[in-house]
């Protein structure tokens, strides 16, 4: 005979284990087309970002908090369009980093975190330095295919605006 489920289950009270980490890279482009790349001292390039807040920040606020932290440049958050998810994993961890891009008009970025990154640079897409910092790559290529940047392979989910369009 089948007992059937228990009246009453209890659910598991404990917290998960955190398995994931939570990031956004943001794509600066200026009217010239160039885009906005720092040197940081462990030799890569990369795009400005960083972890999202736990304090139940948006992607898009996030995006603009780590662009003001970083260079400076303070942009307003409707202006930032948060086009891709990425997802690969490292030692073991999940790593979902969220791609965004805005454009800025007479932008002059600053090195507001010395110890991270020694200069920010506008680059040209035909003159990317490298290497690359391994999430700023996988963003550029989920932004632009035909960049041909090397980079370890990651999952991608293009996000949608409410119209449905990617573009």
């Amino acid at each position: 005979m089948n007992a059937g489920p228990p009246e009453n289950p209890t659910r598991n009270t404990r917290p998960p284990v955190a398995q994931a980490a939570l990031g956004v890279g943001v794509i600066v482009q200026d009217e010239q087309g160039r885009i906005l790349l720092g040197r940081h001292h462990g030799g890569t390039w990369e795009l400005p970002g960083g972890k999202v807040d736990p304090t139940h920040e948006s992607i898009a606020a996030a995006a603009v908090r780590e662009l003001r932290e970083e260079t400076g440049l303070d942009v307003p958050e409707d202006r930032v369009r948060v086009f891709a998810m990425l997802h690969d994993v490292v030692a073991d961890i999940n790593r979902v980093t969220m791609a965004a891009v805005v454009t800025v008009r007479d932008a002059d970025p600053r090195v507001t975190e010395p110890h991270l990154i020694s200069a920010w640079q506008w680059t040209g897409l035909d003159a990317l330095p490298g290497p690359l910092f391994d999430p700023s790559a996988q963003i550029l290529t989920a932004w632009r295919p035909d960049l041909n940047v090397d980079h370890p392979p990651a999952h991608r989910l293009d996000i949608r605006t409410a119209t449905g369009d990617t573009s």
